[in-house]
């Protein structure tokens, strides 16, 4: 969706576009891994800290990005040339990459950054994962074109999303104009933030809100959607300002989780229910790493990639 790019499984001594897929798979996972790591400088802002790599951090993370600057640069690039050629047509954008090209100049700048960091930049939004249930047959893996039938699989994803959203709180906007909201004014140039936690578990809309219920998007809640139609449930945004990954995430989203639920057994450790208490940050993550066990339970068969 953003750059018009599609990678699933790599061959060995495939060709350069799938070697470069694997390059930037790699790439991305280190991207998430370095993210998440303790770095000294972040708790102890010492001059010396910031010079001397104890952790060998600093060093990967620059590689790190570096490789992923590579690619990003590649698919800009590509879309550049193609813009260029004799056969575009205004118009025709088939991507992020391409509306982003069509709306900046070659000396548009963004807050001080050029066209193509702006660019690269918006390439790196991520999409946070789910945790979810299914059952399906046991001769072939879940397709996508399977998820459309499976309503009570899309029942599950919608309620955890609607109890853990992707973030807590939506990112900021601005109030254009003065407005009343509630009998609350809103000067023009207001900072605004929608809690999605709150809303998503208002008890005014939600009968036992705290609780895990799917069937309430078979029932009282069964025509509601993820895409922000219905302003009670909201994890993508709504309106002009919302995710535009929302399909591309719902889609790898159901069926990277139906083939988890469909190849796999899960236990804990000691067969002790999951402690579900989030964590605090930018996006919703549990308090705690989960602990447990995965057993496949397909026939052998399906497991070789």
């Amino acid at each position: 969706m953003i750059a018009g790019k599609s990678h699933g499984r790599v061959e060995k001594g495939g060709n350069e576009e799938e070697e470069e897929a694997e390059r930037f798979k790699k790439a991305l996972k280190d991207f998430m891994y370095i993210s998440m790591e303790f770095v000294l400088w972040d708790a102890f802002p010492i001059p010396l800290f910031k010079w001397i790599d104890f952790q060998g951090h600093i060093k990967f993370m620059k590689r790190t990005f570096k490789d992923i600057d590579c690619v990003l640069q590649s698919w800009l690039d590509e879309h550049v040339k193609k813009r260029e050629s004799v056969d575009f047509v205004e118009g025709n954008e088939e991507d992020f990459i391409d509306v982003m090209l069509s709306m900046m100049s070659n000396e548009d700048f963004v807050d001080g950054y050029s066209r193509e960091t702006t660019i690269k930049a918006t390439a790196l939004d991520p999409t946070q994962p789910l945790i979810t249930f299914l059952k399906s047959e046991q001769h072939r893996w879940v397709e996508e074109s399977d998820i459309k039938d499976l309503v009570y699989f899309q029942a599950v994803v919608k309620e955890t999303l609607r109890l853990y959203p992707p973030a807590p709180l939506l990112a900021p906007h601005e109030s254009v104009e003065d407005c009343i909201v509630q009998g609350y004014h809103i000067p023009k140039g207001t900072r605004l933030w929608v809690n999605t936690m709150k809303l998503h578990r208002d008890l005014k809309i939600w009968s036992n809100p705290d609780t895990f219920d799917p069937e309430r998007f078979l029932t009282s809640q069964a025509g509601v959607d993820v895409r922000g139609h219905h302003y009670e449930f909201i994890p993508f945004g709504s309106g002009r300002r919302s995710c535009p990954g929302i399909t591309y995430a719902t889609q790898v989203t159901d069926l990277a989780i139906a083939h988890l639920l469909q190849g796999f057994d899960f236990s804990t450790p000691s067969d002790e229910p999951l402690d579900m208490k989030e964590g605090l940050g930018m996006t919703m993550r549990k308090a705690d790493p989960i602990e447990v066990f995965i057993t496949p339970r397909l026939p052998s068969v399906l497991y070789k990639f």
